[in-house]
């Protein structure tokens, strides 16, 4: 008995003698003494594989590797590869009794393996507890975690706690329900509107592995198209994954593959679900009872059986950037997926990145698109109006609402809703010539210049170079003009506009999934969208500036997403439908709107970043911090001979009650960020290097923390 037992009862020897007497005959009869609950001392080891190798859930990356453990016989039956364990960790190699090592305290981690003896000399711990028997880490699940891991020079454990949910012992306790057979093969249905979509279709029901990206049509019909992609795959024996941005787009595909296939086929992985149900979810694809899976970014690394087919749907989206270490994006863990596991692969949206682009351009990856004649027929009229426009419009200068805006938002009324996009609040604008406005760049590494608070000194907001008599590189001007910030009209404005009608607003406070078809004004910030019944019969798309304003790699490209998103709900040019967007129609990504030709956008885009070295043709990296402890980490990191370090320069003060945003320091707090950019084939390098100077870091224990973020979705 223990001292907190003696203490708690008074000791053996303060019992009734009737009690003691049977206290010694129990021990004599018990021969061999009982081992101690999770210390297991002098408890025989499993005559097999008495060796766990064990990953214990510390996310440092100085602990970044596999421990060693004995294996009580007790626990011989159930300590098997994959399984969650508890270990004690930390108790140093002198606190040693009976050949085995104790104290330390109690962590949980996952069993990997199974081994006849360790490498390591000295005397090990024994497994504390196995938590449960069930198998929740496979091989190819521990797999796909590493290759992330070092994908963004992460540690195992975190991404592992991105992959395996919670566990709930009562969902562990519920058998999972019997696997159905695979269903027959799905017709084409409205895949015959793409070049290749019926092929596609059929190569997947075959067994195939074909890889596309996809640019869907306007309108409701892809979600129909995803599940029968999905039901091909399933067709062929074989499992599917569809990763999408929000709940919202979930409920879609949901619906769709239930009508299609029927109940009990599919399973549905959000981080919204609570967590009974969700690892009741996760437990039934890990057990093979359903073979397909659609969620949103908790949803990518699902482990489904026989993987098939990989999906992700509107990439472009920050949803599918992951906020957790080691922060990864959903696109790119699937295309990892891709890779380990030789399945199909399927990115599809109604607009275009740039990472899709140079997926097609690399030829990894074939277009599957429609003919121009189709997408015509499917897209709404797009009209621009102008700063020219606006400077002539008495209408815009008394309502800043131009006339052309009036006049369809009127029109659109007669016949049914009409959708208004109002850039969100905190869009923060950048500098480009008043007369062309091409976005102004600093000429040494092409990244955004930046205002500063007192004088006329321009700063590159990437390299810290200070620029000054700059001319514009397209029409020579030398002034500069900030861009609009987003527009202060509300939903009670166009309410006093249009007073017999009813006003619909869809943002951060509350988000509409569907509207009636009736007519009515929406107002709704870019990505909260809702549908409408039958489509919109306009929209109107406000402030442009403020969205190809922001001071980001990716402003044109993203404004020209959300543009497309909100277009794409409206009808069809020939049903009416027309959308009015307020920008200047001769940039590029408005042409691009006009046109309806996202998928060219993106390759001209993808072309210039090639010539300047952005991403993703180059790989990037963020180092930031204190300024003293970036300096510090950039001086002791052990960079490829072709990297380049772009600044370090200051980073905005987050100011106390504000949200934070990813990356950014704590509130008051004056931090630095550097940039690390290597050329194409030098990411896993630059990768490794990065990990392994901040594992050096975090092991010495000193100085301020260095956050390490591979790819930044936000440069500048």
């Amino acid at each position: 008995m223990n001292s907190e037992n003696e203490q708690a009862g008074g000791g053996a020897d303060s019992a009734p003698p009737e009690q003691l007497a049977l206290i010694r005959e129990s021990v004599r009869k018990a021969g061999a003494p009982r081992a101690k609950p999770r210390t297991w001392r002098g408890a025989a080891l499993a005559k097999e594989l008495p060796v766990a190798r064990v990953l214990v859930d510390k996310g440092v990356l100085h602990l970044d590797r596999y421990f060693d453990y004995a294996v009580p016989e007790e626990l011989d039956a159930d300590a098997q590869p994959g399984v969650r364990v508890r270990v004690r960790f930390g108790a140093g190699r002198h606190r040693v009794r009976e050949g085995r090592r104790e104290g330390g305290g109690l962590i949980d981690g996952f069993l990997v393996e199974r081994r006849a003896e360790s490498d390591y000399a000295g005397p090990l711990a024994a497994l504390a507890q196995v938590v449960s028997p069930e198998q929740v880490l496979s091989e190819e699940l521990l797999g796909l975690a590493r290759a992330v891991a070092d994908r963004y020079a992460g540690s195992l454990a975190d991404v592992l706690q991105l992959a395996v949910p919670p566990r709930s012992a009562r969902a562990e306790q519920r058998p999972s329900p019997a696997p159905l057979p695979p269903p027959a093969a799905p017709d084409a249905g409205s895949w015959e509107r793409y070049e290749h979509g019926a092929a596609f279709l059929e190569a997947l029901a075959a067994g195939g592995a074909p890889r596309a990206v996809w640019h869907a049509l306007p309108g409701p019909r892809w979600s129909e198209e995803l599940a029968r992609a999905v039901a091909a795959t399933l067709a062929s024996g074989r499992g599917a994954l569809v990763v999408v941005p929000d709940g919202r787009a979930v409920a879609r595909v949901d619906a769709a593959l239930t009508a299609l296939l029927g109940q009990g086929r599919h399973a549905v992985l959000t981080a919204d679900a609570g967590p009974e149900k969700r690892y009741a979810q996760w437990l039934a694809v890990r057990r093979g009872s359903v073979r397909a899976v659609v969620g949103t970014r908790a949803a990518m690394f699902a482990p489904v059986r026989d993987l098939g087919l990989v999906a992700v749907w509107d990439d472009g989206d920050d949803s599918h950037s992951e906020q957790h270490a080691p922060q990864p994006h959903a696109r790119e863990v699937l295309l990892l997926r891709a890779a380990l596991d030789k399945c199909a692969f399927l990115l599809g949206g109604w607009s275009c990145t740039v990472e899709a682009a140079q997926l097609v351009e690399s030829g990894w990856a074939r277009p599957l698109v429609a003919g121009r004649d189709r997408v015509r027929a499917a897209a709404p009229l797009v009209r621009t109006v102008g700063d020219g426009d606006l400077a002539r419009d008495e209408a815009a200068r008394a309502a800043r609402l131009p006339t052309l805006a009036w006049q369809v938002v009127r029109e659109g009324l007669r016949h049914g809703p009409v959708l208004v996009q109002v850039p969100r609040r905190g869009y923060v604008p950048r500098l480009a010539c008043a007369v062309c406005r091409t976005p102004a760049r600093c000429r040494l590494c092409s990244g955004p210049l930046e205002g500063q608070e007192s004088g006329f000194t321009l700063r590159c907001g990437w390299c810290g170079r200070e620029e000054s008599g700059r001319h514009c590189p397209e029409c020579g001007s030398s002034r500069l003009r900030a861009q609009v910030v987003g527009a202060r009209r509300t939903a009670e404005e166009l309410g006093r506009a249009f007073p017999a009608v009813p006003v619909r607003t869809s943002g951060r406070e509350q988000v509409l999934d569907t509207v009636p078809g009736t007519p009515a004004l929406v107002v709704s910030t870019p990505g909260a969208e809702p549908v409408a019944e039958g489509g919109y019969a306009a929209a109107l798309l406000l402030d442009g500036w403020a969205m190809l304003g922001r001071p980001d790699l990716r402003a044109g490209e993203d404004a020209l997403r959300r543009w497309i998103a909100a277009g794409a709900l409206v009808r069809p040019q020939s049903a009416g439908g027309t959308v009015v967007v307020v920008a200047e129609p001769t940039l590029r990504p408005v042409q691009a709107l006009v046109r309806w030709d996202p998928v060219g956008h993106a390759v001209r885009e993808l072309a210039e970043r090639a010539e300047l070295g952005f991403p993703p043709v180059s790989r990037m990296a963020a180092v930031s911090g204190p300024a003293e402890a970036v300096a510090g980490f950039l001086r002791t990191v052990a960079l490829p001979p072709e990297a380049e370090v772009l600044g370090p320069v200051p980073l905005p003060v987050t100011a106390a009650g504000r949200p934070r945003r990813p990356g950014a320091p704590p509130a008051g707090e004056h931090w630095e960020r550097a940039l690390v950019r290597v050329p194409p084939g030098s990411g896993a390098a630059l990768a490794a290097a990065l990990k392994a100077a901040q594992a050096a870091r975090t092991a010495r224990g000193t100085g301020d923390p260095v956050r390490v973020r591979i790819d930044p979705p936000d440069i500048g």
